[in-house]
């Protein structure tokens, strides 16, 4: 099975303040005992909310809120990672999935780089921006309700068209928390609890998917997360896989 450990926004990362050293040097270790393991599959980070901009579908009709944004309900169904040269076009890509998927919200916020924690360079010539939709859950969602046979077989149209452009670059659909852990704040030691989730307030801010056996041993690699990464609230969520949701 597929996981996503995801960690959630701090003010500092809401700040824009890029990690310290020995954050990243860990990380990085994490990642390399990962895929030494040979159970890494994927991870990225975002910027800041104040550099987004939050959709909210309602009868057909479209609204946007510009970042920096108030979390409500942040718990994640589904998210998707295109590749556009503004962020409008993010906006439209989105736009296209909503008339398929129907009502709900979207956060739009752009992909952390290396050039944006000092790594390297921007590459000359390169006029693009990696931006990741997040789409919020509903009740449907977290009762297991996926989109109609119709509505998915015109989803995987829409995406396998913008794929073949270089647009869409992945997507992952999350299942219902009830399926989920998660390692909320606290002192002391922190330990993990089930779900379902009522609801998240906390944005997201990072992930790492792993392929695993099984939920318990998800959780090792969970606990090395958050001590590589502190101070933040972890959820440990299952993926669906592409067979379920064709």
């Amino acid at each position: 099975m597929r996981v996503m450990l995801m960690h959630k926004s701090t003010p500092d990362t809401e700040a824009g303040i890029v990690p310290p050293a020995s954050l990243i040097q860990a990380v990085d270790a994490m990642i390399g005992d990962m895929e030494m393991a040979h159970l890494f599959r994927d991870g990225a980070g975002l910027r800041a909310s104040s550099l987004g901009v939050r959709l909210t579908f309602t009868g057909g009709k479209r609204s946007e809120t510009l970042g920096p944004f108030t979390g409500r309900n942040e718990m994640v169904a589904a998210l998707g990672i295109v590749k556009t040269q503004t962020r409008e076009e993010a906006v439209e890509i989105a736009t296209q999935l909503a008339a398929i998927l129907g009502d709900g919200e979207c956060d739009i916020r752009p992909v952390t780089e290396p050039w944006d924690l000092g790594f390297a360079e921007r590459p000359a010539g390169l006029d693009t921006t990696r931006y990741m939709l997040v789409w919020k859950g509903n009740a449907a969602w977290e009762a297991g309700a996926l989109p109609s046979l119709q509505a998915r077989s015109a989803l995987a149209q829409l995406l396998k068209r913008l794929a073949a452009s270089g647009v869409w670059l992945q997507g992952e659909a999350f299942r219902p928390s009830r399926e989920s852990k998660r390692i909320p704040l606290s002192s002391g030691k922190r330990h993990a609890v089930d779900g379902p989730f009522a609801e998240s307030k906390e944005l997201i801010s990072g992930f790492c998917t792993i392929e695993v056996p099984s939920m318990a041993a998800a959780l090792p690699w969970a606990e090395r997360y958050i001590a590589a990464v502190e101070g933040v609230e972890l959820d440990i969520r299952p993926l669906y896989e592409a067979s379920e949701l064709a």
